[in-house]
């Protein structure tokens, strides 16, 4: 007899290793599979974002940050400092170890909520069995009442620039170079190539990324777009628009590019390294049997339902691999309602407030809905925005590029979305998230009594401009 379980959870990314803690919380026998293995081939929980996406990245952008900092923006503070250097071995050694600590972490919390961690490639048979096999090709067979799918998402790749791992590299190569490239091309100005350029652009590399749309960061709103790429642009980032890379040739230690623009006339470009950061798509590979009975859309995602559900009685699926925005929070989320569905509870997930993050500098956050799909909705709205040029906290800080933007309805002054680049938008951006999803109105926001001086004012400021009750700012005219 095989053993079985209530829950069993294909994959400990951010969405399976929530699911699994939350399902033995809610005392159900759970038990998650992960085929992750680390550099030193040891199996290692956490899947992505914790090893190779995340957690490193974000360690990288913020070493890298500190380094600008102390080399370009000390002296405004009255610092004085001698030649500052960047020991990027050290820098990816530490990254290393914060990234060692938290996989660390996710197996310590599996032993203390009761989770039985099986390490192997799972794959999901009939009648909801599923089948894990290790390294030597042995396989076991589990039983479950209930399967969460949480596989994850691979990096796209584009058959111009083939990736080789040693010139041209994806998101996870581009985590590990030994030295800042002095030319390093970057094809993709979404979330992860303006991440990844702006660590390497801090370090000294010079940076040319290539964008296939004409629009730069189009699916936010367009205000906050326009003003970021200024700011890149300020830094030192070539970020191209309409090129489109048509082929790519590696030469001894370098890769020529070749790309076309918006008049169909054609580039070529030399770089040290080519970072492929196009997106990523779901990573169902070896993940079902034939008789699994669950379907797939036409984009290569699990089908679900609202609920995660998907065709086969008693599988879930949640994360990358369903639709949605690709990100942690949301597969995590969608983890928790999905493990307390299983359970009996009857939780449901706001979809409409879910934050986004880009962890450049400054921060580029939004939630809810843009400018442009309220506007294209034919809703009636105002909006009310601040900028950090003339906050306090800001200005003491050295830190006051960008602004705050909130869209409400124009009739119920309820919040439909805010949209922020500048210093910590990732956490400015979350108190709209909890205003939001209490239903708040911009006055409910304006009406509150917000700490002097923060940063946190500005988010205040905006909502009292939405109606025209901004203090700190002359506030603009109302649309007729």
């Amino acid at each position: 007899m095989s053993e079985k379980f209530d829950v069993i959870v294909i994959g400990s990314g951010p969405g399976g290793y929530v699911a699994a803690i939350r399902a033995a919380q809610l005392g159900l026998k759970t038990a998650c599979i992960e085929k992750w293995k680390n550099k030193e081939g040891k199996y290692v929980n956490g899947g992505t974002c914790l090893n190779v996406g995340c957690i490193p990245s974000k360690a990288l952008l913020d070493s890298s940050w500190k380094y600008h900092e102390a080399k370009d923006a000390l002296d405004v503070h009255g610092i004085e400092v001698g030649k500052v250097k960047m020991d990027v071995s050290k820098m990816i050694e530490r990254k290393g170890e914060i990234v060692k600590k938290l996989t660390g972490g996710v197996a310590g919390l599996f032993t203390a909520n009761k989770v039985t961690s099986i390490f192997g490639t799972g794959k999901l048979l009939a009648n909801k069995k599923v089948e894990v096999t290790d390294d030597e090709g042995n396989s076991t067979v589990y039983e479950a009442e209930n399967v969460i799918l949480a596989s994850g998402s691979v990096p796209v790749n584009i058959p111009p620039a083939p990736v080789d791992n040693k010139i041209i590299v994806d998101s996870t190569g581009a985590l590990e170079f030994s030295e800042a490239p002095k030319r390093l091309g970057v094809i993709g100005a979404g979330v992860i190539g303006l991440e990844l350029g702006s660590v390497w652009n801090r370090l000294g590399s010079e940076v040319v990324v290539l964008e296939a749309m004409d629009k730069f960061l189009a699916i936010m709103d367009q205000q906050v777009a326009k003003e970021s790429q200024k700011i890149f642009k300020k830094q030192g980032l070539d970020i191209r628009l309409a090129c489109r890379v048509t082929g790519s040739e590696v030469k001894g230690e370098e890769v020529v590019v070749t790309y076309q623009d918006k008049d169909g006339k054609e580039h070529q470009e030399t770089f040290d390294k080519l970072i492929v950061c196009v997106g990523r798509r779901p990573y169902t590979e070896g993940l079902l049997s034939e008789d699994a009975g669950v379907k797939m859309d036409e984009r290569g995602f699990i089908y679900v339902n609202d609920l995660c559900m998907t065709s086969a009685p008693g599988v879930w699926a949640i994360g990358d691999v369903v639709r949605g925005p690709m990100l942690a929070h949301k597969a995590s989320e969608e983890g928790v309602v999905v493990a307390e569905r299983i359970a009996g509870q009857k939780p449901m997930m706001n979809y409409d407030v879910i934050p986004n993050v880009i962890y450049t500098h400054p921060e580029i956050a939004a939630v809810g809905r843009t400018e442009e799909q309220v506007k294209a909705d034919g809703e009636p709205y105002n909006v009310g925005s601040f900028p950090f040029a003339i906050n306090g906290r800001a200005m003491a800080a050295n830190d006051t590029q960008g602004f705050v933007k909130i869209i409400a309805h124009a009739e119920t002054d309820r919040v439909l979305g805010a949209h922020i680049v500048g210093p910590s938008a990732a956490d400015l951006v979350q108190q709209v998230a909890i205003a939001m999803e209490f239903g708040s109105s911009a006055e409910d926001i304006g009406m509150t009594v917000f700490a002097h001086p923060t940063l946190s004012e500005t988010v205040k400021e905006a909502a009292l401009g939405v109606n025209g009750h901004a203090i700190h700012t002359v506030n603009r005219k109302k649309r007729k």
